[in-house]
């Protein structure tokens, strides 16, 4: 009989440590995706400076990869394609997108920890990305893509980056409006990176829908190519949006008091440099 409770015991102490372990943290951006946290911006810094509490840096790098770094040291890259600079840098986690060579690179450095890949080893599988380092969360959202084959259902991904109470959205290469499903699973989004290029990703009459239902606090231009879709798109959102002009590349955010007025943030794209 002692050996029965004893063999019983060790077998729920493994379950539950199992499920311990395979429990995934809850997205506080989901949780409370209709609050209205406060948030903060901050001006000009290296992205080798230290940080302060509670507050996480955005740098637009080139085209739509931008670092994410936080206070503890946690430094993520989107939409990586092999290059971000004369740097030495290694980032502890990259994510990418498959719709050009200039989202993604097959030649990862195998020194990078963490490679989040927006779509699933087969046609159409798409991806299911949860990586909690406790400073950081990432998880993504699969959308559609145009690819060689048509339209690959789930082959590209939102990607959430959740750290120091912020939510950080990178829209990624979108082809098509979020669904109501997909808009849900991305809840509340502070700060989102949006393509403004016009044609190769969204008509920025969808784009400019798109960013007044996610409501977010900062909106970030990315994958522009010329001046005059960015203008348009700065011409198009200014009846709901401010609209902050930055000299630079960089954006130190924090969750405070929201800006007076949800705002477009233009950030001039620069390489990483030591």
């Amino acid at each position: 009989m002692f050996r029965l409770l004893t063999a019983l015991l060790l077998l729920a102490t493994s379950a539950t440590a199992a499920a311990a372990q395979d429990a995934r943290r809850p997205s506080h951006c989901i949780a409370i995706a209709d609050a209205a946290p406060g948030l903060q911006y901050l001006h000009k810094a290296s992205f080798r400076d230290p940080l302060p509490d509670y507050s996480v840096r955005i740098h637009y790098i080139a085209h739509a990869a931008f670092l994410i770094q936080t206070r503890g040291g946690l430094e993520a890259v989107t939409d990586y394609n092999g290059f971000i600079g004369n740097t030495t840098l290694i980032p502890d986690i990259v994510t990418m997108n498959h719709a050009h060579d200039t989202h993604w690179t097959a030649a990862v450095d195998p020194a990078i920890p963490h490679v989040l890949r927006g779509w699933g080893d087969e046609f159409g599988a798409g991806a299911d990305h949860h990586l909690d380092l406790g400073e950081m969360l990432v998880r993504n959202v699969s959308t559609d893509i145009r690819s060689g084959r048509g339209t690959e259902p789930r082959g590209n991904s939102i990607f959430v980056f959740e750290a120091e109470g912020l939510c950080i959205g990178h829209l990624g290469h979108l082809h098509h409006e979020p669904t109501d499903a997909q808009y849900a699973a991305l809840g509340r989004l502070d700060v989102v990176m949006v393509p403004v290029d016009g044609g190769m990703t969204l008509p920025l009459d969808t784009v400019v829908r798109v960013v007044n239902r996610l409501k977010s606090s900062v909106v970030i231009p990315m994958h522009w190519f010329s001046g005059y879709a960015l203008e348009r798109f700065l011409t198009d959102i200014s009846d709901s949006f401010a609209i902050d002009r930055r000299a630079g590349p960089e954006l130190t955010v924090s969750l405070r008091t929201l800006p007076s007025q949800p705002t477009v943030v233009v950030l001039q794209p620069d390489w990483l440099r030591d």
